[in-house]
């Protein structure tokens, strides 16, 4: 606090010097969420851009049809004005932006119809809210589902497509402020521009940078895959739009699961088999050629997601039971490629791994089962893997098809290993709970968090059609391992 302190008594001398322009708000409504912003700022580096255009990858460019990252942090109420600090967020953001210069450009066209980052230090947009009216309890209710019409309201830009980071910002924040002091902070970040990893390496900057810390710098090479030629083309510069209904009906639960009931679902997933289609399996991934050393391990996560896997394909009851039951999951690349790039790599860097199974076979087999198919499908996504669906895209590039079109798949995005609490203390202490807006949500598509109290226990935003949440709600064997 001390230290937050400090940087406060130094606002009104550098905000003078600062590259913060503040937009009037003439006629403002309170939406009905009565969350109301009561002012807008335009934020810019505070140092000039010494990176060129940046070409987006072969694992941004795909993004282009996603919408733009929303996620943001609760925070207790802090212990200074709140003019104050909001100043100090504005100024140790444009000390950020300045070591990011990515998030504060435009993406450009170029004739060759190559799409770059321009890093021309056009800035971003903050924005400074107030909902007195509510408190953290009305976003954060045990047993309930997530209040989605407020949380929309925490974040700006809503629903836009990452395409449109040709004429939007690429990044925008929004500080909220409740009526019993709580503060939500939130950013909204192109997805063709970061991916979980950079989003939560920019949040750590923000807040490393308030409190008074050091901050990790970005590494911006683009050298992982080669010098790609491969281009999406957009006639008439018209974007795509996303690939999913956004407007389909949904149910939002956050799923708390222990660090004990973690444990064991790993202990029952390690266990060896005695006999049946179990030893099959497990003895063709011991004679894998791609797996050395036998079987690995079962991870804590895998277990988890074995079992979410197995729960949620039994509450789609209208599935057939040869349908195939696709679990998705995002595949940081960083560690995974040879020679490994920078874990502090600023872009996208992911895959998705897909593993299969029939609705039958899913039915009939074990919690084992499920997660030995996970674990053989990620112990496989190695280097190869990674070039070859690379390779595979440079031949027929398109952007990637986020959705759920056969109502049988469960996309499981960013990590419980992501240091959301972690590192994200803005000087006047650590974060309360993690929530993110309505962007890229589907039935099906999953989010993996970090629980607070950072003893391997682990949250899971949950998003799934009405019919398929009341029905998980009643599956006894899932709901066992929730607290």
């Amino acid at each position: 606090m001390a230290q937050m302190l400090s940087a406060v008594a130094m606002v009104g001398a550098a905000s003078a010097a600062s590259p913060i322009v503040t937009k009037s708000l003439v006629g403002v409504d309170a939406p009905a969420s009565g969350i109301t912003v009561v002012s807008r700022q335009d934020v810019r580096p505070d140092g000039a851009s010494a990176v060129g255009d940046l070409t987006l990858s072969v694992s941004d460019l795909p993004m282009l049809s996603c919408h733009y990252i929303q996620k943001g942090l609760f925070f207790p109420s802090p212990d200074v004005p709140m003019a104050s600090l909001v100043s100090l967020l504005m100024s140790s953001l444009s000390r950020a932006l300045a070591i990011f210069p990515t998030l504060a450009g435009r993406l450009v066209t170029l004739p060759d119809d190559r799409v770059v980052i321009r890093c021309n230090d056009a800035g971003v947009e903050f924005r400074h809210a107030v909902a007195p009216n509510l408190s953290l309890d009305d976003f954060i209710v045990p047993d309930a589902d997530v209040p989605t019409k407020l949380t929309k309201d925490l974040f700006p830009m809503d629903r836009t497509v990452s395409y449109d980071g040709h004429r939007r910002p690429l990044t925008s924040f929004q500080v909220t402020v409740l009526g019993d002091g709580a503060v939500f902070i939130g950013i909204v970040a192109n997805h063709a521009v970061v991916d979980g990893t950079s989003f939560w390496h920019f949040f750590n900057t923000w807040a490393a940078l308030c409190r008074g810390a050091s901050p990790k710098l970005p590494d911006f090479r683009r050298s992982f895959f080669g010098e790609s030629t491969a281009v999406l083309r957009f006639p008439g510069g018209v974007g795509p739009a996303v690939t999913f209904d956004a407007d389909a009906p949904l149910r939002e639960r956050v799923f708390h699961f222990s660090a004990d009931a973690i444990r064991e679902l790993k202990a029952i997933t390690n266990r060896r088999p005695s006999g049946g289609q179990d030893v099959e399996v497990y003895g063709k991934m011991a004679h894998d050629r791609k797996n050395p050393e036998g079987l690995s391990a079962i991870s804590s996560f895998q277990s988890l997601c074995a079992q979410i896997w197995l729960s949620v394909t039994r509450a789609r009851q209208r599935l057939a039971p040869d349908a195939t039951s696709t679990f998705r999951m995002a595949v940081n690349c960083r560690h995974r490629l040879r020679p490994a790039i920078s874990p502090v790599y600023f872009g996208n860097a992911i895959q998705s791994a897909a593993t299969t199974a029939t609705v039958a076979e899913l039915a009939s087999n074990d919690l084992r089962w499920a997660a030995a198919k996970l674990n053989a499908s990620l112990a496989a996504y190695d280097d190869g893997a990674i070039r070859r669906a690379a390779a595979a895209w440079q031949g027929a590039p398109r952007c990637f098809p986020l959705g759920n079109p056969d109502g049988a798949v469960i996309t499981m995005g960013s990590s419980n290993r992501f240091p959301m609490y972690e590192g994200n203390d803005f000087g006047w202490g650590r974060p309360l709970a993690v929530r993110s807006g309505r962007a890229n949500k589907f039935d099906g598509k999953m989010s993996a968090f970090p629980a607070r109290a950072g003893d391997g226990s682990v949250d899971i935003e949950v998003c799934l059609a009405p019919d398929t949440m009341a029905a998980l709600l009643r599956d006894s064997e899932f709901m066992q391992f929730v607290s």
